[in-house]
């Protein structure tokens, strides 16, 4: 009994210790939210059609977590036309970041079990022979991008949490 409740003491320590290091915290004035391990400063800037980018990133024991967040403009209504812009968007990122191999989009996700969104996943590498892992996110209104690099193994768990916890305005 005594070596169960050391294990179970030890347990809760660790799941305290690493939920502490998680946190909520808002994407600019965007109306999004993302739960991150580290506090991204985002820049906001504007594309070419006046869209507003807010975009930053952080660094966390070796990983780099990064968000960009796109509030469109003119909305998208038809959420496959919505799904084909953000792949648009992430396909303009791999010039930007410099990405060298993909692995290929996997579509078909939903955020938090919203039918009114659409995702994407991929992995990376870059110039400089960085792991990536990217998620996308949109229900037309905004493009969620997020994503995490490092030259080590990315630790997956971690990372998935993180992929997964971008928040449109109102969830």
């Amino acid at each position: 009994m005594h070596r169960l409740l050391s294990v179970s003491a030890a347990l809760l320590i660790v799941l305290t210790t690493s939920a502490q290091s998680l946190k909520k915290y808002p994407v600019g004035n965007s109306g999004c939210f993302v739960y991150g391990y580290c506090e991204i400063k985002y820049e906001l800037s504007k594309s070419a059609d006046s869209s507003s980018i807010y975009a930053g990133e952080c660094n966390k024991d070796e990983v780099t977590y990064g968000v960009i967040c796109v509030k469109l403009l003119n909305p998208i209504t038809e959420l496959p036309l919505a799904e084909d812009m953000m792949i648009s968007y992430a396909d303009y990122l791999k010039t930007s970041f410099e990405i060298t191999k993909s692995m290929g989009y996997g579509r078909g996700h939903l955020l938090n079990n919203k039918e009114n969104t659409r995702g994407i996943i991929d992995y990376w590498s870059d110039l400089e022979k960085n792991n990536w892992k990217i998620k996308a996110w949109t229900d037309g209104k905004f493009i969620g991008f997020l994503y995490a690099f490092s030259k080590k193994e990315l630790p997956e768990q971690k990372v998935n949490v993180f992929l997964d916890s971008f928040r449109l305005p109102g969830m």
